[in-house]
């Protein structure tokens, strides 16, 4: 989260502008965290430029609900596209196999999910009812850099990118995230969804995870993750009062060519994803050996630099560079790089 918007929440944490009460505590229903909502809503709505024909939701749940969602709302029995480019497509194919027929149009894992798939590479089918793609792969340090043209509905999991972009919205069918990266606090998901969608989910679907019945309630079916909202709604100001979401881009792009750069140069770390797929948000890279690989995330922590250790299923480095890291955080990692270098060569 911006330093910013955790002051500005800490200043509001007891008291909400006058009203006696934390966004903690008050009511989901009452006037005050309506407007709260309304508010949050619409910003997201204006930053994104949502088109009308377009519902906002704000869930629960993760990314995981969505799995199972969207294969119950979509795919209505038939069949559906996925493409799988990391640990998490794959369990969202997983999941809605339970739901449908489930065409693997593309898999990274034999390549061990270093590169996103070309257009041309892509199996689409002409029956499906949609083509699901994860756009930011986290553990493998990947991203689309194009957005997929596909005969059907375009669904994407945004989770690690959204808000560090601009995407088409009308593109798509239905855009989520899993709001813990760039948007808020974990707990919140967003949803974005095209409205005719709706209403075409499998009789088995609960109604908690019905598009149609959240659409109709305004996400309010039951108590919403209130807190994560305004936080949400903060976030939002924050990235608009530095520029939007395009010059959230440009930053991104500059904190990670600093660690690419370097990378490139270097002989003694090892890259993880090709050149033409590696993501803005994720920077994933190896030392010669796991016992190096343990002393650079030990030795890191020491001076201040976190959370480098990469994911349990790989190992490695991984460095996460989500838009409220400042470059200068990038620079200080560049530079603790060259001293374990010169040191361990």
């Amino acid at each position: 989260m911006p330093e910013e918007v955790l002051r500005k929440a800490a200043s509001e944490m007891l008291d909400y502008k006058g009203s006696g009460m934390s966004v903690m505590e008050m009511s989901h229903r009452g006037p005050v965290f309506k407007e709260i909502f309304d508010e949050t809503k619409a910003k997201l709505k204006s930053l994104y430029n949502v088109p009308d024909d377009y519902e906002i939701l704000f869930l629960q749940g993760g990314a995981t609900s969505q799995f199972a969602a969207i294969p119950m709302n979509l795919i209505e029995g038939g069949k559906a596209d996925y493409a799988v480019t990391g640990r998490f497509s794959a369990l969202a194919a997983e999941e809605a196999e339970k739901y449908g027929n489930v065409n693997i149009s593309f898999s990274g894992k034999g390549e061990g999910f270093k590169r996103i798939p070309l257009q041309n590479e892509l199996r689409l089918s002409d029956e499906a009812k949609y083509f699901y793609y994860c756009d930011n792969n986290t553990i493998y340090g990947t991203q689309w850099s194009y957005i997929p043209d596909v005969n059907t509905e375009l669904v994407c999991d945004f989770s690690s990118s959204a808000l560090s972009k601009p995407m088409e919205i009308s593109k798509f069918g239905l855009l989520y995230a899993g709001a813990q990266k760039n948007m808020a606090p974990a707990g919140l998901t967003t949803v974005i969804v095209k409205k005719s969608l709706s209403g075409r989910e499998l009789p088995i679907t609960p109604k908690i995870m019905s598009y149609k019945v959240q659409i109709e309630k305004d996400s309010m079916l039951n108590t919403p993750p209130c807190w994560c909202i305004y936080m949400l709604g903060l976030t939002i100001d924050w990235i608009t009062d530095k520029g939007g979401i395009e010059m959230m881009q440009k930053n991104a792009r500059e904190r990670s060519a600093l660690l690419y750069d370097f990378l490139d140069e270097s002989s003694f770390y090892i890259k993880m994803a090709e050149v033409n797929s590696r993501s803005p948000m994720n920077v994933t890279f190896r030392t010669p050996s796991e016992e190096l690989d343990a002393a650079f995330c030990k030795e890191a922590e020491q001076k201040g630099l976190l959370s480098l250790k990469g994911h349990k299923s790989t190992g490695g480095i991984r460095a996460s560079l989500y838009n409220a890291m400042p470059i200068e955080g990038a620079k200080a990692l560049v530079e603790f790089m060259k001293e374990f270098e010169n040191k361990n060569v």
